[in-house]
């Protein structure tokens, strides 16, 4: 979660961030937020290597978690940033917090990371569907699905970019007023090897009035798997929304160019490590985040977005 809760000493205030993930707190830190991190898994290392052990933090235990920071009363949030999760009770009690928590601060924000699959198949259980569907998107204000995730939700197939526009659309009705499609299969303009990606926001104006901004950014490839990236992406965005509430094109310009700047660090240092002609391992793909810490708070601008209608 992340929260701007006013210190002791009324005369200064720090951002604060509520973040119940496995994975990152240090980039909301890095950025000045003032973190309360909750690990929806305690694991020995990410899963991304051969073998893992370690604990699922359950519904009854996150409440209890919960439940003591209210004691404390230090439970005040400007923002709350979730991620993978595999356990219904455990999203949904995620949704009765962020409820709560939302009832004593209207206008808390709430970033999900819908995680449900890739590529046409689903890496949690099917059971999770609607629980993200009919309960998790509907109270959140910022999601990051992929092209999978977001069909997944909708219903809709994304075809053509046109199509992406609608299906984020279809997101706005069912409750965020941003949504960013953070991979897709449509054909870059700037050859094979790059991603597409989109974003959508509505805006209501002081006057009532509403628009929609929208964006297409595209991004080069990298031949290698990363685990953490998805954390990294939201709470990035996170971050960068924050800072620029209104305009969402150089939120993700600066999300997007943390993000290469982040990738192409951890791959030049991998392959360093692997040695010539030789794939590198998972403890080599680890994510260089300390290493990148400047460019998290001050990326140059490497990734550039283009307005879409």
């Amino acid at each position: 979660f992340s929260s701007k809760r006013l210190a002791e000493k009324a005369c200064r205030s720090r951002d604060k961030a509520f973040n119940i993930s496995h994975y990152l707190c240090f980039v909301p830190q890095v950025l000045g937020f003032e973190v309360d991190s909750i690990n929806s898994v305690q694991f020995s290392n990410h899963t991304g290597y051969s073998h893992w052990k370690g604990q699922v933090l359950t519904a009854d235990e996150l409440h209890v978690l919960y439940e003591g920071i209210k004691l404390n009363n230090v439970h005040h949030y400007d923002y709350v940033l979730t991620g993978y999760t595999r356990d219904t009770s455990f999203l949904e009690m995620v949704v009765d917090i962020v409820q709560e928590l939302k009832r004593a601060n209207p206008s808390l924000v709430y970033v999900c990371d819908p995680v449900l699959g890739d590529h046409g198949s689903m890496y949690v259980p099917q059971n999770l569907y609607p629980v993200y569907k009919n309960k998790v998107v509907p109270v959140a204000d910022i999601i990051t699905p992929n092209q999978f995730e977001a069909e997944l939700l909708t219903g809709k197939t994304i075809n053509t970019e046109k199509d992406a526009v609608e299906v984020m659309d279809l997101l706005h009705a069912m409750g965020p007023d941003t949504v960013v499609i953070t991979s897709s299969d449509l054909p870059p303009r700037l050859g094979d090897r790059f991603l597409v990606s989109l974003g959508s926001q509505r805006h209501v104006h002081p006057d009532g009035s509403r628009t929609t901004e929208r964006v297409r950014i595209e991004v080069p490839k990298v031949d290698a798997v990363f685990v953490g990236t998805g954390d990294l992406f939201a709470a990035m965005l996170l971050a960068w929304t924050h800072h620029y509430p209104n305009d969402l094109k150089t939120a993700c310009e600066k999300t997007f160019s943390v993000m290469h700047h982040v990738i192409q660090r951890t791959i030049s240092h991998a392959h360093d490590l692997a040695g010539p002609g030789r794939r590198p391992s998972p403890p080599q793909l680890e994510l260089r985040m300390v290493q990148s810490k400047a460019d998290i708070e001050d990326p140059a601008i490497v990734t550039e977005a283009t307005l879409i209608s």
